[in-house]
């Protein structure tokens, strides 16, 4: 029979390393899949990211997180959680994507790929995803969203100097954006359905984007949305009618959802009125026996409500009940 691991954890973000950790100080032995690199998320943010948290809140493991400023950048998060994995020797298959998974509780099937295609089994007793939400966008479904110049994720401003850029939302990653773009010497315009910028825009940006659109450095349309994107253009549905406005890039910045899909097609059951996966509260374990879910994924579509600082504790929660069962299902 092939080597079975007490626990397979799908995601290796900072939820699944916990996770990982947490099943290993109990003297369980498991594997982390994520398709893409350690912390793959993580990585693809903004390169000039300042987290919105303290060091302390992002630590995991029980490994100290130390930061130069008040706040911790991107590249200090990234070079914090390759520590702890070292720290802990996880056993971590990056670039391994799981297409699914099969089998019952006590005897799951875990069906990858690796970087070439291959395909591979791995064998586990219980099953935790921890994939998070940040690989699938929320689009905006209209007319040319297909276009390769309309991106979902935001990583510099240097590539679009000197062009003209829109940033579709109103959050954070909106303002963010379209403030290193014009300060990069992008021509920036600013589309939002909302009346004005959302209130969960942090107080120390705030100010900043908000002058930028009165000294109209930054061309901004509230309550307004975009109905069509051509190679040349992009148009806009504005109190004062529609508009065309010259366009080269697009910056869709409305937000993240768990894939719900393969959730679905796993067992994963959703309550219909809250859109919230149906679990245990107390040990996280979903409705399909074995299988557990960790970080945002718990809170399904309400992804602004479970961030690092408070899903990197969904490890021990899990890993106390897992081993638990795991005792007492071999006695």
């Amino acid at each position: 029979m092939n080597d079975v691991f007490d626990a397979a954890i799908v995601g290796a973000g900072p939820t699944g390393l916990a996770c990982g950790i947490e099943l290993k100080k109990r003297g369980l032995r498991a594997v982390l899949f994520d398709k893409g690199c350690l912390t793959n998320s993580l990585y693809h943010y903004p390169t000039n990211m300042v987290f919105f948290t303290t060091p302390e809140l992002l630590e995991i493991g029980g490994i100290p997180m130390t930061s130069l400023n008040e706040k911790p950048v991107r590249v200090e998060a990234l070079k914090y959680y390759r520590r702890v994995a070292d720290h802990y020797q996880l056993d971590i298959r990056q670039y391994t994507p799981v297409d699914g998974f099969s089998g019952e509780d006590e005897a799951f099937v875990i069906h990858t790929r690796d970087r070439e295609g291959v395909p591979g089994d791995f064998h586990a007793r219980k099953l935790i995803l921890a994939t998070g939400y940040y690989d699938k966008p929320n689009y905006l479904n209209v007319p040319g969203e297909d276009l390769p110049k309309v991106l979902h994720y935001y990583k510099e401003a240097h590539p679009y100097y000197g062009h003209d850029v829109l940033v579709v939302g109103g959050k954070n990653s909106a303002a963010i954006a379209a403030l290193e773009l014009h300060w990069t010497g992008a021509r920036v315009t600013l589309v939002h359905r909302g009346e004005e910028l959302s209130a969960s825009v942090k107080y120390w940006i705030r100010p900043n984007i908000e002058n930028r659109i009165k000294n109209g450095e930054i061309r901004a349309f509230f309550r307004s949305k975009v109905v069509k994107i051509t190679l040349r253009s992009v148009v806009l549905d504005t109190p004062e009618g529609e508009i065309e406005v010259p366009n080269d890039f697009v910056f869709a910045m409305t937000g993240y959802r768990p894939d719900t899909e393969f959730l679905g097609r796993h067992g994963i059951a959703f309550d219909p009125e809250t859109a919230r996966p149906r679990l245990n509260p107390e040990t996280l374990e979903s409705e399909r026996a074995g299988v557990y879910l960790a970080g945002v994924l718990v809170a399904g579509m309400h992804t602004n409500e479970i961030f690092i600082e408070n899903g990197r504790f969904h490890g021990a929660q899990i890993a106390e009940d897992l081993a638990g069962r795991l005792v007492r299902e071999r006695k």
